[in-house]
């Protein structure tokens, strides 16, 4: 019998060995994270203040309960803007704010109509460290908009800051055509807009980002815990969605915890390298802040 050469069995070894570690990474990044997406930190990517809330959830409330539930940052827009201000100035760590249009008598159905209001983001923005423009809806296409639109994707352009958008897809499309550029974050993933379309959309513009919130229900479902339209949404562009909570009204803000668990219990039928992009690492490159539990009891 013939004796195998040593340094071939050595190569022989090094090359099984590789290909089973090889093997066992391809099996971590395939493995769901399941109960450790409890460490893991939130970016909550749609908070609303508004002045509702202000009394019975004081700023140290709103960062105890994100203390609570592992939110490292949020994202937040209010009605009005003094809000959104009041959290920023209480814990600049913790809030990157953006500007609603929404104030005085200018809601979700009639700011594009209100008087003044291009000057009123311009001062807005002029006077504070507005990251984004938004939340703010776009219910039907009304070609006398357009100008006030494409002012305002100007004004975000030149800032370097996305567009916060509630629509459906035809009003993306839209502020897309006004400014090819733009960066816009699609607010509930199109809200009512099915699976497919939502994916169809973002493969169309690879600079929209989506925030999931009011989704939830939508991702999950099937057999393996999530819908599986949504899995593919969510597998294919996973590098630009965003969880959050849409404290629209002081029920979201009593239901607060319950919110977070929900979004990680989807969170935690992925990957870790899938869910952490969800939960932070796609803000942390979006807004460039840095996102970690470190910030968990800090302002």
């Amino acid at each position: 019998m013939k004796r195998v050469p040593v340094l071939f069995a050595v190569i022989v070894c090094f090359q099984l060995a590789s290909a089973l570690a090889l093997t066992a990474s391809a099996d971590d990044r395939s493995r769901a994270i399941g109960k450790a997406i409890k460490d893991v930190p939130i970016f909550d990517a749609h908070v609303h203040y508004k002045a509702p809330a202000w009394g019975p959830y004081p700023p140290a409330t709103v960062i105890e309960l994100m203390d609570k539930n592992g939110v490292a940052m949020a994202l937040v827009s209010s009605t009005p803007d003094a809000g959104t201000i009041r959290l920023w100035q209480y814990a600049p760590k913790r809030i990157v704010p953006e500007l609603r249009p929404y104030h005085g008598t200018a809601g979700s159905s009639n700011w594009t109509k209100t008087a003044g209001m291009l000057d009123y983001l311009k001062q807005r923005l002029a006077k504070y460290p507005h990251q984004g423009i938004g939340e703010f809806h776009i219910h039907t296409l009304d070609p006398t908009d357009e100008p006030l639109l494409r002012a305002v994707t100007q004004m975000a352009k030149a800032r370097r800051i996305p567009i916060h958008i509630h629509s459906g897809a035809r009003p993306v499309a839209l502020l897309y055509r006004l400014e090819p550029s733009l960066t816009v974050i699609w607010a509930h993933a199109g809200m009512s807009e099915p699976a497919d379309v939502v994916g169809r959309t973002m493969a169309k513009y690879p600079t929209l980002y989506a925030d999931t919130s009011y989704r939830e229900g939508d991702i999950l479902g099937g057999s393996n815990g999530i819908d599986p339209a949504w899995r593919d949404v969510i597998e294919r562009f996973q590098d630009r969605l965003m969880v959050g909570t849409d404290t629209w009204v002081n029920a979201q803000w009593d239901s607060y915890s319950e919110l977070i668990a929900t979004n990680r219990r989807w969170l935690s039928y992925f990957p870790r390298s899938i869910a952490e992009k969800i939960a932070y690492r796609n803000a942390e490159r979006l807004f460039k802040r840095k996102i970690s539990s470190a910030l968990i009891g800090q302002r």
